[in-house]
């Protein structure tokens, strides 16, 4: 298996320092767990170095809420969801931003242009079970709007029930 950047080569890409077109790749790197590419680049007119970095852009699909209306995805508005059922509770931020791109890498790995918001409400909540049980029992209580500690129960004793991960 060849390596993924064999040869640096001529690029088109503006120099910082005097706007010239051509430069030269003259190193690459897999950054950010290899979501990122960090290069450095020479100006081929003025010689100077600077650094760029490229990341994939992947469109994520719009959100059908429950009633029928669309809206964009916000990350934001996951992160704080996640951060709610996980108040007070012992995962550090790292193991978050992991549910968060997990998350994020399923719903642009779905291809649609629009996904439901109960696809993400589950995401969500099996990105919580394997966190925390209590965030995630918090978030599906509210989620599957539980009505009395019977639910709660319910819920309980089917995790229980599960083997462990």
């Amino acid at each position: 298996m060849r390596p993924l950047f064999q040869s640096p080569g001529l690029m088109t890409m503006h120099c910082p320092f005097c706007s010239a077109e051509d430069t030269k790749v003259i190193d690459s790197r897999l950054v950010a767990e290899g979501d990122q590419v960090r290069r450095r680049r020479e100006c081929l007119s003025c010689h100077e170095r600077f650094t760029t970095f490229e990341v994939a852009e992947l469109v994520m699909p719009r959100i059908i809420k429950q009633n029928g209306t669309r809206e964009p995805f916000d990350e934001n508005k996951l992160r704080a969801g996640l951060l709610r059922a996980l108040e007070k509770r012992p995962v550090s931020i790292e193991a978050i931003e992991s549910a968060i791109n997990h998350i994020k890498h399923f719903l642009q790995a779905t291809g649609e242009r629009e996904v439901k918001s109960l696809l993400v409400g589950e995401k969500v909540m099996e990105q919580l079970q394997k966190l925390d049980e209590v965030a995630y029992v918090r978030f599906a209580s509210v989620y599957r709007r539980f009505k009395d500690l019977n639910e709660f129960r319910k819920e309980i004793d089917r995790l229980e029930q599960q083997p462990e991960n």
